[in-house]
């Protein structure tokens, strides 16, 4: 059996990640600005969930794949589940999470910078988020042989459901900030 190649091996890793970084991380900016939170306020959230939620989903995948092999070990389709390394699971999810779900802060920290760009924040991380999240599902659609350009759509619809969600709540919740 040809053995896949690092980008095929890790791709749902490299997925669930950078969809899940840049979902979540976005999610805490729209539900920010919904609620009408200072651009300060949105950088410690977004980078409290960044890192916090990014080691959970690490910490998540790593220990599932370490039981689905543990569980499969005593049976006659053990070397199915031994092809990927735990650790190596892991740190592909909170790399591909910190990495693409960096981005929708990014405009935040930049702007600390540049301040005429402050007033942009918002619409330069729907920007950003968007295009990363189209990039991660042209890559995804790339690899799996599916058209990129469906994939990449897919993956932008996914996210632009749960920041609508994350700005309305946080809109709803504004009183209460």
């Amino acid at each position: 059996m040809k053995e896949r190649g690092f980008e095929r091996k890790y791709l749902p890793e490299f997925v669930y990640g950078g969809i899940d970084g840049s979902v979540t991380t976005f999610a805490v900016v729209a539900g920010s600005i919904g609620a009408s939170l200072a651009p300060g306020i949105i950088l410690i959230l977004g980078f409290a969930n960044l890192f916090a939620d990014g080691f959970s989903m690490a910490i998540s995948n790593y220990l599932s794949m370490k039981s689905q092999q543990e569980l499969h070990m005593h049976h006659k389709d053990a070397k199915r589940f031994q092809g990927k390394h735990p650790v190596k699971t892991g740190l592909a999810t909170f790399f591909s999470f910190i990495i693409i779900g960096f981005i929708p802060l990014l405009s935040f920290v930049i702007s600390l910078f540049i301040e005429p760009l402050r007033n942009y924040n918002f619409t330069a991380s729907i920007a950003l988020t968007a295009m990363a999240l189209a990039i991660v599902g042209a890559v995804k659609g790339h690899v799996v042989r599916k058209h990129f350009l469906r994939s990449a759509l897919e993956t932008l619809l996914i996210g632009s459901i749960a920041a609508i969600l994350a700005f309305a709540v946080g809109y709803l919740l504004r009183s209460l900030a």
